[in-house]
């Protein structure tokens, strides 16, 4: 861990999500939040679905009040501190083939979407040369639409999954009480 600082600098590094970690020593946080946050912006983009541009102020605003957190810890507090990475990455990684094993499937589907999504980009502008107007307009409307009809439908399959694991767990407490 390198030497507490504050100042100038400081403020000017924590003005960019993760380079105020990074100033810090806190190498692992600072790469995690950098990476996260332009994450989301590349995916963002390359899908087209702005709504997950609503998380890049939250995790601004958390890079820069938690780098002004650890400038204002005392000395034995900011030694004391571990440098980790954002969402436990570590420990996921730690277990690589077993990650993957358990989450195959998903990560699989998600894979294959997004090179789907990037294909389709890719070609759109070669088949739009050759069809006619009143197609062109509806393959815009699709492709405006699909990456988030997918997310949401996503979103709604991952609410109810956790919904029916709650209530599986809820129902196996209630077998063990009686």
């Amino acid at each position: 861990m390198t030497k507490q600082k504050r100042g100038f600098w400081l403020f000017i590094f924590s003005l960019i999500p993760g380079a105020g970690e990074l100033y810090m020593g806190f190498r692992r946080q600072g790469i995690s939040i950098m990476g996260v946050f332009w994450g989301i912006i590349a995916l963002s983009s390359t899908l087209n679905i702005g709504i997950l541009m609503l998380a890049i102020p939250v995790l601004w605003f958390y890079s820069f009040f938690n780098v002004h957190n650890l400038a204002s810890l005392s000395e034995e507090e900011f030694y004391s501190l571990e440098d980790t990475y954002l969402f436990h990455l570590d420990e996921i990684l730690r277990d690589k083939e077993g990650f993957l094993r358990k989450y195959q499937g998903f990560v699989s589907l998600v894979l294959i979407l997004m090179g789907a999504s990037m294909l389709w980009n890719i070609m759109r502008s070669i088949f739009y040369s050759f069809m006619p107007a009143f197609i062109i307009d509806i393959l815009n409307g699709i492709s405006n639409y699909l990456p988030k009809t997918i997310i949401a439908v996503g979103l709604v399959a991952l609410g109810v999954y956790l919904v029916m694991g709650k209530k599986k767990e809820l129902d196996m407490e209630d077998d063990d009480i009686f």
